[in-house]
């Protein structure tokens, strides 16, 4: 029986709706490659760039390492205004600020109840001062997070060695993550044991650096008083040293490790360490910490041999372009502010980054990809340039192989292309390509292993419209948030 024309016109929405809803039907997402960061690990890799600051008694005395017998009354900076350091970084790009408060010396900057070694003794303020309440104020004021550095070793410390030094090296711990706020990331490194003044006995101690600080208790304990807490050492348990100090991650760099045969300062892990391990058990991210100058405190000797922007800027890309996230030390002189030289520098530093990744060209282009996760715009190809970090490109799970090509609609010059993965869904990538069209053909231009939270590809200069990415190899489907190009 032929329908009434009215009713076939009623009919006609009601198919398209159906039609419409049945074509976006929900495509299950990537089930996730474990492991995966935690919220607060996903926010330090979303940081990018710290500062360390190095400052004690070795800023006076010209030392590295102090020995542990230095005097209170020497450490006396005249003009100190942690503002001023802390504005400087802030202005540099910095999210967050560790502080040593305390380094092998044993000289602590807050009036610690637990020894007679620290700034309450100095003529800092007349003994009233607190440089840790300084800082921490400072980065409150500026909106940058607060770490921490306690040294483990103490070359001053009459107990060290004993299991006393443990209790009171907890104790301190209590001090500072009770006292100062919220605390982003506790530093403490593998330098332990070994000569020192050790309250006037002036011998060598050497500790068992697996067992002696029965690191797992310690740890526990200041994560019940300050839960969000990141742990930094060699082998984490939350970030991980990259494994030298001259500012490069590996080219290859898996933010997993498996750490249940390491320990801080244990020996010949320098290229686990700076690589990671493709099928490491847990997630732990290298951190490349370098120093702006030679040395990681103040030498008036040194002020000449600030490394430049240039420099700069070449460490940003070997640290931060390699998924990592950098620690540059900026070391207060003995005024108690950071020296003109490093500001002059800092701001070249932060001019350089801004100026070359001023003009994203991929904003306004157009996409494609291959293969696209159940042919749903969830995962489209469009995710990859839409500014938006919550979206992402993926493919079906049975397709570790793809590709996507941006047009940027008229031949512009390229010179970076930065890709991030979706690391929320763990860390894929093993190897990429990519190409750009140039003479009516495809012509390599870059290649890498893997990617992680943020990969930056320096290439040759070269005009094109077209930019070819793609995975050659990952560990399941590949899932990308952003790419960009400059």
């Amino acid at each position: 029986m032929k329908l009434p024309e009215f009713k076939l016109n009623l009919l006609i929405p009601i198919i398209f709706l159906y039609t419409s809803c049945n074509s976006t039907k929900s495509v299950a997402p990537p089930s996730p490659v474990l492991p995966v960061p935690t919220d607060e690990q996903l926010a330090w890799h979303e940081m990018e760039m710290n500062a360390f600051i190095h400052f004690t008694t070795n800023t006076f005395t010209d030392l590295e390492w102090g020995y542990g017998d230095e005097k209170e009354s020497i450490f006396n900076p005249t003009d100190l205004n942690t503002d001023q350091w802390i504005s400087t970084l802030k202005n540099a790009g910095m999210k967050g600020v560790i502080l040593t408060c305390k380094h092998h010396d044993g000289f602590c900057l807050w009036p610690s109840a637990y020894t007679e070694h620290s700034i309450k003794n100095s003529p800092y303020k007349n003994g009233k001062g607190d440089i840790v309440k300084e800082v921490s104020e400072s980065t409150k004021k500026y909106g940058l997070k607060f770490g921490v550095y306690l040294s483990p070793w103490d070359r001053n410390h009459k107990d060290y060695g004993k299991p006393e030094y443990i209790t009171y090296y907890r104790n301190q711990l209590k001090e500072l993550f009770t006292g100062y706020g919220p605390i982003f990331e506790m530093w403490f490194d593998g330098a332990n044991g070994g000569d020192g003044y050790y309250g006037g006995k002036r011998e060598v101690r050497q500790i068992d650096r697996k067992t002696y600080y029965d690191w797992p208790t310690t740890l526990e304990m200041v994560r019940q008083i300050q839960p969000q807490v990141l742990f930094f050492s060699d082998a984490g348990p939350d970030i991980r040293w990259v494994g030298n100090e001259q500012g490069l991650a590996g080219e290859t760099n898996w933010n997993t490790i498996t750490p249940d045969t390491l320990y801080p300062g244990k020996a010949d892990i320098g290229n686990l360490l700076s690589t990671g391990s493709e099928n490491g058990t847990r997630w732990i991210p290298a951190e490349v910490d370098v120093s702006i100058r030679p040395g990681w405190f103040y030498h008036q000797k040194e002020d000449s041999l600030v490394k430049s922007p240039e420099r700069l800027f070449e460490i940003y890309l070997t640290s931060v372009g390699r998924g990592s996230v950098l620690l540059l030390n900026v070391p207060p002189d003995r005024r108690g502010l950071i020296h003109e030289n490093d500001v002059k520098s800092l701001v070249g530093f932060k001019h350089l980054r801004d100026s070359v990744f001023a003009d994203n060209l991929a904003k306004n282009a157009a996409i494609e990809a291959d293969n696209v996760r159940g042919k749903s715009k969830t995962y489209a190809a469009k995710n990859l340039i839409d500014g938006d970090k919550n979206t992402y490109w993926a493919t079906d799970d049975n397709t570790k192989t793809a590709s996507f090509v941006i047009d940027l609609k008229d031949p512009k010059q390229v010179t970076y292309i930065v890709l991030q993965e979706y690391i929320k869904l763990g860390q894929r990538v093993k190897s990429f390509a990519v190409e750009a069209w140039k003479n009516n053909q495809w012509q390599q231009i870059a290649q890498g292993t893997t990617i992680g939270y943020k990969k930056i590809l320096k290439i040759d200069p070269i005009e094109t419209q077209k930019i070819k990415v793609t995975i050659r190899d990952s560990k399941a489907c590949p899932v990308l948030s952003n790419v960009e190009i400059f």
